[in-house]
């Protein structure tokens, strides 16, 4: 498998991205880059801690994540880990028969190709893989 190289981010569901960004104020972080992603109807606000990031994440028309949010409420949605080689960790996790939702890449937050393994591969954890892109 190409190997993780770090927690590229910890992905926190809110229904307000302003609203949490006030919290994270009253601590010192302060937002970094946000975006919609369009073709995921995702709002996204990341928040640079050290070599990592939180991830705030709203849905903007993504009915899997208003579900989310309707059932559970607020929290943690996914971790997010960033390989070098995207299609082999995907080769190799189905090679070893873990269930993925993505099968193949596609473009997400900040221009990198992501993909996510199936919660049931991790006792109940939604692990995004990330690529970073080289135009980021």
């Amino acid at each position: 498998m190409s190997s993780v190289k770090r927690i590229d981010h910890v992905a926190y569901l809110v229904p307000d991205i302003d609203a949490a960004l006030a919290s994270f104020a009253a601590l010192g972080i302060l937002p970094g880059a946000r975006e919609v992603v369009a073709a995921q109807q995702t709002e996204a606000c990341l928040l640079p801690i050290a070599d990592g990031n939180i991830e705030l994440i709203s849905p903007a028309g993504n009915e899997s994540l208003q579900r989310f949010l309707d059932k559970r409420g607020p929290g943690l949605h996914h971790i997010a880990l960033e390989v070098e080689n995207i299609e082999a960790a995907l080769a190799d996790l189905a090679a070893k028969g873990l269930p993925l939702i993505d099968k193949t890449p596609r473009i997400g937050a900040r221009g990198h190709k992501v993909a996510f393994v199936h919660p049931k591969a991790f006792g109940g954890l939604l692990v995004e893989l990330v690529e970073a892109s080289p135009h980021a």
